[in-house]
């Protein structure tokens, strides 16, 4: 596993110390094992996490504003475990709101000793944002439209929303309410990964 990772990082062209490598390898061991009771992900295959979940996640970190983030929809930690990983001077709230999630997510945490990670079992409309994030992350949403509209009371002044996407979501864009638009799109390189990634940076007016 820590082989096939380091040829990963290596095609990506991300380089990490031995012990966040070690850290990354302990997470999927985690979601594998918990995994197979708790159904915390459609993905079996350990070596197709690594791909699918861990570079899909940790690709996005050269581009994140900010020391505060919160990832929304977190389900297994993703990505905002493997990202606390790579950033270890930024701190992620992470968001479920189903219980069994949350309790995996503090054995993590626990196994891990991630110092930078909160996990929090609440529905995202009324979880409180004080002090306010300076990002907003998520892999999980419906729409763009549901992000923003559900989240909007979570960044700060400068904040900003990172939503992973597939294809560039042309008609989630155009439908936008108004006082968000778009900053940024950026195409995601995921090594072995099947199918195109691009990040959606969005700001609020």
């Amino acid at each position: 596993m820590l082989n096939k990772l380091s040829r990963l990082l290596e095609q990506a062209g991300i380089s990490l110390t031995d012990h966040q490598k070690n850290q990354l390898v302990a997470y999927v061991d985690m979601l594998n094992k918990w995994n197979k009771a708790y159904n915390l992900t459609s993905v079996r295959d350990p070596n197709e996490m690594l791909v699918r979940h861990i570079l899909d996640s940790i690709v996005v970190a050269p581009h994140l504003q900010g020391e505060r983030f919160i990832d929304v929809g977190t389900g297994p930690g993703l990505p905002g475990i493997p990202l606390s990983i790579v950033r270890p001077e930024s701190h992620f709230t992470l968001l479920d709101s189903l219980g069994k999630r949350v309790r995996f997510l503090r054995q993590v945490q626990h196994e891990l000793k991630l110092e930078n990670i909160e996990p929090v079992q609440s529905r995202v409309e009324d979880f409180p944002s004080e002090p306010p994030f300076d990002g907003v992350i998520s892999r999980a949403f419906a729409s763009l439209n549901d992000m923003v509209s559900w989240c909007k009371h979570l960044p700060g002044q400068n904040g900003r929303f990172y939503a992973l996407k597939g294809l560039v979501p042309e008609d989630e864009i155009a439908q936008l309410p108004d006082g968000f638009s778009v900053e940024n799109i950026t195409k995601l390189r995921v090594p072995q990964l099947e199918g195109e990634r691009h990040l959606v940076i969005i700001t609020h007016a």
